[in-house]
Formats: C-alpha cells, sequence, structure tokens
C-alpha cells in the first residue's frame, strides 16, 4: 500500500504510537548488545569468545528470516495491509524467546551453554524480526513528504533508545544493585533474571499497543498493483535489482562499518565503565541516561539539519563530529589528561561527553532511515515495484548482522586484553583496561569515519525525491485514464 497524498497528515499521537513499538527492539538490542556478553562470561563463567561467537552465528540466521519477511510482507494482501498481520503474530513468541534466553537450564557444560545462547538467540531475532520490518517498512506509507519521514524516523529512534536506556537504567540501578552477597553488583545472577521477566513483558505491551495505535491510517494506504507470481529464481533476480540500486549500497556501505562500531562500543561500555572508570551500578545506570538524552535532542536536530543542509550532508557531518566526542574522554585518560576515577566530575563529564556522542550519532541514524525511505520512490521508478520491506529488511539485517560483529570483535579484545571470567575489578592490574581502550579508539574513528565516506554515493536529495513523487502521481494518472479509455468501449 501507498500513502495517499491527499490523506490528513500524521498527527502526534500516530507518531508516538508508530515510534513507540521501537521500545520493544530497544529491549531487545540491550540485551544483545549489553547484558548477554558479560552475563554468560562473568556470571555463567563461559569463556567471552565463545559467547560472543555465539551470538555473531545466531545472527546469521537474520541472513534469511530478514529479506523473507520483508518479501514476504511487500506482497502481502489483506484486509488489514501489508504490514499489521505480521507485527500482531510476533507479540508472545518474540517476548517469550528473550525471556528463556536469560533463564539457561542448570549443570550444562560450557558448550551446551553455547547452543543454547545460539538457539534462543536466533529464535529472539527471528520473532522480533515479524514486528521489525513490517514495522520499519510502514514509515514509508504512513507519509510521502520529504521531512515528515524524517520526523517520523526520530520518533522511532527515541522511543528505541528509551527502551534500551530504560531498561538499562532499571537492570543498573534496581537489579544489580549491590548485595552483601555480590558487592559488584552487575556479577548478580538474579538481576539478569529480573531484567529478562520485565523485559519480556516491556516487549509484549509495546509491540501490542504501536500495532494496534496505527491501524487506523491503513484506510489512507492505496493498494499497489499485485505483483506476479513467480518462482523463486526470479524472485531472487527481482531482489538482486532492487538491492542495485547506487543510492541504497551507499547506505549500506556506511552501516556496515558504523554498525560493527555502535556494537563494539555498546558491548565495551559496562567493561570500561567497570574496569576502566571505576564505577559502581549505580553510576553506570546514571551514564546510561547519557543515551536517552542524546535521543531525545536527536528528535530535533535530524529534523533541523535535514531542513538546512539535506540528509545525506547532515548525516554525514553528524558521524564525524560524533566520533570526536566518542573518543575524546579515552584519549585524555591515555595521555593522563583526564580525571581521575573517585573524581566527582568523572561521572559528569562521561555523561556529557556520551550524550553529544549520542545526540550525534543518533541523529546521524534518523537521517539514514529516513534516507532509505526516499529509496523506495525511486527504486519503484526503475523497477516498478514498490519494495519497502525488502530496503528496511536488509538495512535492518545490515544493523544487526554488523552490531553482532561488533559484539564478536569487543568479545575478543576482552579475552586479547585479559580479562577473564569473575576478574575483581578492585584487583585487576590498570594496565588491562588501557589496554582495551588503546585497542577500542583507533577502531572507532577507523570505522566511523570510514563508513561516512560511502555516503558520498548516495545522490537523492529534496528536489529529486519530489520529482519522483510526481512522476509516480502522474503515472498513476495515466493508468487510470487508460483503464478508462478501455472500460468506455465496453459499456
Amino acid at each position: 500500500m501507498v500513502a495517499d497524498p491527499s490523506a490528513p497528515r500524521l498527527g502526534l499521537g500516530t507518531k508516538l504510537f508508530y515510534g513507540f513499538g521501537s521500545v520493544g527492539y530497544g529491549v531487545k538490542d540491550v540485551a544483545f548488545r549489553t547484558f548477554l556478553l558479560l552475563y554468560y562470561n562473568q556470571v555463567v563463567g563461559v569463556r567471552a569468545d565463545l559467547v560472543s561467537f555465539a551470538i555473531l552465528v545466531a545472527l546469521c540466521v537474520d541472513a534469511i528470516s530478514d529479506p523473507i519477511v520483508g518479501q514476504w510482507s511487500d506482497t502481502l494482501r489483506t484486509r488489514w495491509g501489508r504490514r499489521h498481520p505480521f507485527m500482531f503474530a510476533s507479540a508472545i513468541p518474540a517476548s517469550a524467546s528473550l525471556l528463556f534466553l536469560f533463564f539457561p537450564p542448570a549443570g550444562m557444560s560450557e558448550m551446551q551453554t553455547f547452543w543454547y545462547i545460539l538457539i534462543v538467540g536466533c529464535c529472539v531475532r527471528t520473532f522480533i524480526t515479524f514486528f521489525e520490518i513490517p514495522s520499519s517498512a510502514l514509515a514509508p506509507e504512513l507519509t510521502s513528504d520529504y521531512d515528515e519521514r524524517t520526523s517520523v524516523a526520530s520518533f522511532r529512534y527515541f522511543f528505541a533508545y528509551l527502551g534500551g536506556v530504560g531498561m538499562a537504567f532499571l537492570t543498573l540501578l534496581i537489579f544489580l544493585a549491590p548485595t552483601a552477597q555480590y558487592p559488584v553488583g552487575q556479577l548478580n545472577p538474579a538481576g539478569y533474571e529480573t531484567f529478562a521477566i520485565v523485559g519480556a513483558a516491556i516487549m509484549f505491551a509495546a509491540i501490542l499497543i504501536s500495532s494496534l495505535g496505527t491501524i487506523h491510517r491503513i484506510k489512507y494506504f492505496r493498494q499497489p498493483p499485485p505483483r506476479e507470481k513467480i518462482g523463486p529464481i526470479a524472485t531472487l533476480r527481482q531482489m538482486k535489482g532492487t538491492f542495485g540500486h547506487r543510492g541504497f549500497l551507499a547506505i549500506l556501505g556506511f552501516g556496515v562499518l558504523k554498525y560493527t562500531s555502535v556494537g563494539m562500543t555498546s558491548a565495551l561500555a559496562i567493561y570500561f565503565g567497570t574496569y576502566l572508570w571505576g564505577l559502581s551500578s549505580a553510576q553506570l545506570a546514571i551514564l546510561t541516561i547519557d543515551n536517552l538524552m542524546g535521543a531525545f535532542l536527536a528528535l530535533f536536530v535530524a529534523p533541523i539539519a535535514s531542513r538546512r543542509v539535506g540528509k545525506r550532508n547532515a548525516a554525514l557531518g553528524l558521524a564525524v563530529v560524533a566520533v570526536v566526542f566518542g573518543s575524546l574522554p579515552f584519549i585524555l585518560r591515555l595521555t593522563g589528561n583526564f580525571f581521575e576515577n573517585g573524581d566527582p566530575l568523572l561521572v559528569p563529564t562521561l555523561f556529557a561527553f556520551s550524550a553529544l556522542f549520542q545526540m550525534c550519532g543518533v541523529s546521524s541514524a534518523v537521517l539514514i532511515h529516513a534516507m532509505v525511505g526516499d529509496i523506495v520512490e525511486e527504486s519503484q521508478l526503475a523497477t516498478g515495484r514498490r519494495s519497502e520491506g525488502l530496503f528496511y529488511a536488509a538495512n535492518t539485517l545490515m544493523q544487526k548482522s554488523t552490531s553482532g560483529l561488533g559484539v564478536f570483535a569487543a568479545g575478543i579484545l576482552v579475552a586479547a586484553v585479559g580479562i577473564a571470567p569473575g576478574m575483581d575489578p578492585a584487583t585487576i592490574d590498570p594496565a588491562i583496561p588501557r589496554m582495551l581502550a588503546m585497542a577500542y579508539v583507533p577502531a572507532l574513528v577507523v570505522l566511523y569515519i570510514g563508513g561516512a565516506g560511502f555516503l558520498f554515493a548516495y545522490r537523492i536529495d529534496r528536489s529529486t525525491h519530489e520529482a519522483s513523487v510526481a512522476e509516480l502521481a502522474a503515472r498513476e494518472r495515466r493508468a487510470a485514464h487508460n483503464l478508462d479509455e478501455i472500460a468506455e468501449p465496453a459499456q
């Protein structure tokens, strides 16, 4: 279905409902990026490289499920639209599998635990795909306006961060609070079980609320022409033609490097907080809010930047600025020019740097999400097919896979510098976390700056997008006129 230009503009309520669904995706993300590696490595006692490899291998399933769900939702025709049936169906299995992920059976060997992480992790990622891909693809159907798409994307990213940051904050401040038995709260197994129970409930509610809150817009969608029924080989050829769009390849190139960095940064954040900065779980909880602050600021920064310099230029510039703020605390610490652990200014300063890093990084991601939507019309002109599901499936797959690669890289770095399971932050050699920082900073800079360079190949701006929308409308009018002429002689 295609957005009807005559439909009323999206109200704030619809944008809120649409974005709210990403709360569940944010919960899943924080589970995989932040807590899963630490939980199975430091609490359950499995080697970090083995855990991170299980997470990476689980992502291979996404390489199959994401495009399938995207293509399936592009071709589905129901009274409830193309996307909502998938969204509703995902609620129970996605939340249930997340719950099981943090309740491994007792008494398993290290290899049995590896297979448990792999199998249950695959279930979580597959079932959430049935919501995330159709929900993402809903955005171009909700509106074809160049600027409004940026606004819609900004709400989506804000709520994704709200879900992830909110759960991280609750977990670190309350669920993983220090106890007499576990003075380092991050090592308390009961806290991770509470995280799973609460997270699963929030994921279930978010999926249902978002699906119910956007279903009223279906009446404003116009059904695209049905696709011809073709075999799997022809389908693969069509997918290859769709993905061959130059602008989309530029976005994928940018995303592969950037989201590898995102996965690595997320997985290492709790290690740096625990072993480099010497923070308590309560202080770590405070630092999770800087991510939400950055995402909130992106609600305003991304649309303003898009209107002033265009989506591509804004996304490119913000990515470059982000890496400056992200790397500075580590560079200052390594050169002896930063606050020492325990200094009252350490946490506020880390908060400020991270909030600016997140503001620029999230704003850049919001703009990229909107740029994918703008590709849909240009691709339709060339192929005759609307492929929102496929485009967003590939984009989401890229984000998840490369984030998983980043988590894998983080696990390798943790093992390489010598952070062993159960290592006490109070007795660790200070040189070890410094070595981790020395490896992390160059990787962050290379991945972010290298990725931003790919965006020069993206050519769609406001004028070309509006021209594509106008041409599609003209084609639709000509097609309707031709049908009328054919019908008249029959009468």
